[in-house]
């Protein structure tokens, strides 16, 4: 145990000491001052805009932005379609892989397009290196760019004063690729081929074994896209058991880098805020209401996977190491209970040890991260315009226990802007719990559970949490490649992104407008201990009361039947 909260306290540290820097890089990169990487990237930015021509960079009011999101992620969708449904005629196939069927190509291109990426398939089985590099490999940088746009944009809206625009989408997209996600995805790969990740366009090696048995092994161009997916909080794996996967994880260093990467830029956000809200003290105050989440989950989740199965406990079974069902022996408890917290708490969704194995109550967990709208750092950009929707629903709490208007950075919160971040909180219980009821009650979508009772509806409960929450890791033993959830999963990422995006571009639009006044006595302050602390109990009461009567029947219900002794 001593050994897992020292890796612990080094993962902490280190991301700290790394986003703190990135935030006043990145608020640099969107205010369009001079950076670092400026001389060589400039010209290439002004090249990319001369392109575009002059109307197409001018400043864009909140409706224009959104209409700018929903146009490009929807040619996105189009060209990564027809990428998937066509690999069979396109270069780079040297394993010959089929076109992938309609209702799955469907479901893939929404899950990259929307930076969830689900896989209801296996990588290295399915799809040609064209389709992971042209197709997904593009859309994991381009994705997570509209995430990032998209929280710059929200950003601006509440810095702004008395503005009618939030920026230009166009250039946000372009400043988020060339000055953010490419540099620091090209070190990544670099560093991952040198700890022995394939980067290749090679057929798939054939080995012999000890036995005498012959074995595919396959390879291809996976750092390149490993790097970004982990970046832009993407999670596709190259390979079928993602992360677990000895050629995509191969050492302890990787395994390092591939976390650290996955909270980066999530964390960078809250002082890039700080940055363009000219009070650093906003950012750090929301940047500890998501560090208590996150540790408490991560004690929740640890916890729980070092004391093991109870239902072991009277047998000769060496739990020394904790509930190690599902996980890597040279990660061990400590690791993957820290990948499973970072990865649900992100938009991830990658993973390096098998949740389905996961006790039920460090499942409980998991699933909340996720119910909440993964706000817990959450997504490149997204987890953070998520959590400034519960912002804007504390202060308007606060503000009816004090009886005053509530304010941020000195701005009315006025029943528009409640109303609008209520209609983005309702996306989650529909994607979640009404997709999950029918995928519950159908009988042809039932098959896709592989166990009885409570655990199946924890399996049928996360497949539609990772789904709508646009995080994209599964309980790895929920069949879902057949065509109702191809199709039911890909809508509920749809809502999950864009019924949030719409709302946020709209307050940030709305607060744009407004002219802050100064503070008084009687403000409530957004900065200090007891702002940090309210924040934390709305994210948890919220998702706790709209979600805890599935949860009982589910992860809460098996955890009683375990301590009781009962199996399924």
């Amino acid at each position: 145990m001593a050994t897992d909260i020292l890796q612990f306290l080094l993962y902490s540290a280190l991301l700290v000491a790394l986003a703190w820097p990135l935030g006043a890089y990145m608020a640099r990169v969107f205010q369009g001052r001079r950076t670092l990487l400026s001389p060589v990237l400039a010209p290439v930015e002004r090249g990319i805009c001369a392109i575009a021509g002059r109307g197409a960079m001018q400043e864009q009011h909140w409706t224009r932005y959104a209409l700018s999101v929903l146009v490009f992620n929807l040619a996105g969708w189009l060209v990564l379609y027809a990428i998937l449904r066509l690999q069979h005629l396109l270069p780079w196939n040297p394993e010959g892989l089929a076109p992938m069927s309609p209702d799955l190509a469907f479901n893939t291109a929404v899950s990259f397009v929307t930076n969830t990426n689900w896989q209801a398939y296996g990588g290295e089985t399915t799809l040609s290196y064209f389709s992971q590099m042209v197709g997904l490999t593009v859309q994991n940088f381009l994705s997570a760019a509209t995430g990032i746009a998209v929280g710059v944009a929200v950003i601006r809206g509440f810095a702004a004063h008395g503005a009618r625009s939030i920026g230009n989408f166009w250039v946000d997209l372009t400043r988020s690729v060339l000055y953010v996600l490419l540099p620091l995805s090209i070190v990544g790969a670099l560093v991952l081929v040198w700890q022995g990740v394939p980067q290749s366009l090679d057929a798939y090696a054939q080995a012999t074994t000890l036995e005498g048995q012959e074995q595919i092994i396959a390879q291809g161009p996976a750092a390149s896209q490993i790097a970004i997916k982990q970046l832009g909080t993407n999670g596709g794996g190259f390979f079928n058991v993602n992360s677990s996967h000895p050629l995509e994880n191969p050492t302890q260093i990787s395994n390092l880098l591939e976390l650290v990467y996955i909270l980066l830029i999530p964390a960078a956000f809250c002082f890039l805020f700080g940055h363009m809200a000219k009070d650093r003290r906003q950012g750090v105050a929301i940047f500890a209401a998501m560090g208590i989440l996150f540790v408490v989950g991560l004690a929740v989740v640890y916890g729980a996977e070092f004391q093991g199965n109870p239902l072991l406990a009277t047998l000769p079974v060496d739990q020394a190491a904790g509930n190690m069902e599902g996980k890597e022996v040279r990660f061990g408890t400590g690791l993957s209970a820290l990948w499973a917290e970072a990865t649900t708490a992100a938009s991830n969704g990658s993973v390096n040890s098998m949740h389905d194995s996961y006790t039920p109550l460090a499942g409980l967990a998991l699933l909340l991260n996720m119910q909440v709208g993964e706000v817990v750092f959450g997504g490149v950009g997204a987890g953070f315009y998520g959590m400034l929707l519960f912002v804007v629903l504390t202060v308007f709490l606060a503000g009816l226990m004090v009886g005053r208007t509530p304010e941020y950075l000195g701005k009315k919160i006025q029943a528009r802007e409640v109303k609008l971040a209520v209609l983005a909180f309702l996306s989650m219980p529909v994607g979640i719990l009404v997709f999950a009821a029918l995928a519950a009650t159908i009988p042809s979508a039932l098959a896709a559970v592989s166990n009885p009772g409570p655990h199946g509806l924890s399996q049928i409960l996360y497949a539609y949490s990772s789904a709508t929450g646009n995080n994209g890791s599964a309980f790895a033993g929920f069949g879902a490649n057949q065509p109702f959830h191809t199709t039911l999963q890909g809508i509920a990422m749809l809502l999950g992104r864009y019924a949030f995006i719409v709302p946020m571009l709209a307050i940030a639009g709305s607060l744009a407008v407004k002219t802050p006044t100064p503070g008084s006595t009687g403000t409530f302050p957004t900065h200090g201990p007891i702002f940090v602390i309210l924040l934390v109990i709305v994210v948890v009461t919220l998702g706790g009361l709209t979600f805890f009567p599935a949860l009982a029947l589910g992860p809460i219900a098996e955890q009683v039947a375990v301590q009781a002794g009962r199996t399924f």
